[in-house]
């Protein structure tokens, strides 16, 4: 599902096997890191993994993906409440903004019992699973989903 709510901030929290981890992008970069991302595949979709992973490798040196993040992090699944905590405090610290978080099917169900404490109105809070395929944050998804594969 593609939103035409515009927002100040895109959070991406994403698990994968034994790592847990997030990106936080700022409206104002997507155009740019879009033009950096077209590449990238759903790693689980991939026939030929490991060559997907090295190409990956250089695209997100050569294009600086990383630089275009506000901010993520990469940690081991049990590190998964220091995870949300940031993610909070993200949110606590910017009471301005507007904020889209897109949380991994798995984890929802948690993330959602943790989320009370926070003013929900100015966040938009999905399942990664009903992010239209294609739409701009189906693609930034795979940014992070991408990053815990490498």
């Amino acid at each position: 599902m593609a939103y035409k709510e515009e927002f100040d901030y895109y959070v991406f929290m994403d698990y994968s096997e034994n790592l847990v981890g997030y990106i936080i992008v700022d409206k104002k970069k997507i155009r740019e890191l879009l033009l950096r991302i077209t590449k990238l595949k759903h790693y689980t979709k991939l026939k030929y993994k490991k060559q997907y992973l090295t190409s990956m490798r250089k695209l997100f040196s050569k294009n600086n993906i990383l630089e275009f993040i506000h901010k993520y992090e990469v940690t081991e699944l049990r590190q998964n409440i220091k995870i949300c905590s940031e993610i909070f405090d993200f949110c606590k610290n910017n009471p301005d903004s507007k904020i889209f978080i897109s949380v991994d099917d798995r984890q929802y169900g948690g993330f959602m019992r943790l989320v009370k404490i926070l003013d929900r109105k100015r966040f938009t809070i999905i399942k990664e699973g009903k992010l239209k395929k294609g739409s701009v944050e189906y693609q930034m998804n795979l940014i992070i989903d991408t990053l815990l594969n490498l």
